[in-house]
């Protein structure tokens, strides 16, 4: 089965893919094919090609570099991008805090900060996370006090991703203890990394990568102007925010690619004196990836056609859910048809291994995070189960 978009779609998506095969430098898309390390010069130089064409938040409102596009184009660009392996822009600039405070922010905090944001002049990181509260969010303990013409923050965030890189982090803090529910109460701040009181400890993964961060703060004093929106108000913005998030982490396009990519290593693996290409269980395997990708693909369609008013769907839920899903058998198809070739993780440029399967594993061990990122799966069943079956 193949989706079928209008001349005009169809000629809006050639644009896409003409632009991101070569307007992005390919040395980036090749490091990002490979499923290797990119750096922060590589995020910042592909993100500011985007923008400079105004395609790097084509979502956001017109006056800060939004495209109106309708839900579809943009389903198609994000789409087309993935499966030229361009790197998406920023996350957590284009899909989170900017869209929060072109919402809710001030007028002196969207000229402040959202050309900025949108160019990667600034690049930002996530404060949500604690120890003890994760999937339960709404249980964080990092306070804020005000203080005169400051908030004193004090507390711990965690999974921290690429804090390290960050100049700034939107966070979340507790303003009202006092408030009956957990939910309210809660506040987003703003500040930079480098202000005083702030310490980064890096997080070593399971892959061997340092991806995240433990970060602590210690009567850190941020300005009152740094405070987006309303205070007590943070819920609601962490809400928006997630729901947007859900939607990107389907990555309906990436795992196209890493289907495709693992077609062409069953063509170089054989067993049995066959590649493995030609074994019906493999064959059965792929293309059972497939029918559900083309399913995921479609609600995809359904959301993007039923979020005109610009507010998540529900059902980005289960976007994220089955997305993160299929986005781990797609790494566990590549890791079992590399085989034993997949235990050289590590090896170095002289290995005969193929690259491939070099990183074949420690990608596979890296993805066991998108289940639990945006709202654990666990959560999303929850949230199914209540806002769209009524249970």
């Amino acid at each position: 089965m193949r989706l079928q978009l209008s001349p005009e779609m169809e000629a809006f998506r050639d644009e896409m893919r003409t632009f991101f095969t070569t307007q992005v430098p390919k040395e980036i898309r090749d490091q990002v094919a490979a499923r290797r390390h990119v750096s922060r010069e590589q995020y910042i130089e592909a993100q500011r090609a985007l923008n400079a064409a105004g395609l790097a938040v084509p979502h956001w409102p017109v006056e800060w570099g939004g495209r109106d596009w309708t839900p579809l184009q943009r389903h198609i660009w994000r789409e087309e991008m993935q499966l030229a392996s361009v790197p998406e822009p920023l996350a957590f600039n284009t899909s989170m805090i900017g869209p929060v405070i072109a919402a809710f922010g001030n007028q002196e905090q969207k000229e402040r900060f959202l050309a900025k944001t949108a160019n990667l002049d600034i690049w930002w990181c996530q404060g949500f996370s604690e120890p003890d509260a994760g999937s339960d969010l709404a249980s964080l303990r990092t306070t804020a006090v005000r203080d005169g013409d400051d908030w004193v923050v004090n507390g711990q965030k965690t999974w921290t991703t690429l804090g390290q890189h960050a100049d700034w982090i939107f966070c979340l803090v507790r303003t009202d203890p006092t408030a009956e529910k957990k939910q309210r109460g809660i506040s987003m701040l703003v500040f930079p990394m480098d202000t005083p009181g702030v310490t980064l400890r890096p997080i070593q993964l399971i892959d061997g990568g340092h991806e995240v961060n433990e970060v602590f703060f210690e009567d850190v004093r941020v300005p009152a102007e740094n405070l987006v929106g309303e205070e007590n108000r943070g819920w609601d913005y962490a809400k928006f925010l997630l729901g947007n998030e859900r939607v990107g982490i389907a990555r309906v396009g990436a795992t196209k690619k890493l289907i495709a990519q693992a077609k062409e290593f069953a063509r170089e693996i054989t067993a049995g004196g066959r590649p493995l290409s030609e074994d019906p269980r493999t064959l059965a395997r792929i293309a059972e990836l497939e029918n559900e990708l083309l399913a995921l693909e479609l609600t995809a369609l359904r959301v993007v056609a039923n979020s005109a008013d610009g507010k998540p769907h529900p059902a980005s839920s289960v976007l994220k859910l089955r997305g993160s899903e299929l986005q781990q058998a797609a790494t566990e198809l590549i890791v079992d048809i590399a085989g034993p070739l997949s235990l050289a993780s590590f090896a170095d440029g002289g290995s005969a291994v193929p690259d491939w399967a070099r990183v074949a594993t420690p990608e596979y061990l890296n993805y066991r995070k998108v289940s639990i990122y945006g709202g654990s799966n666990e959560v999303q069943r929850t949230i199914i189960a209540g806002t769209i079956l009524g249970l």
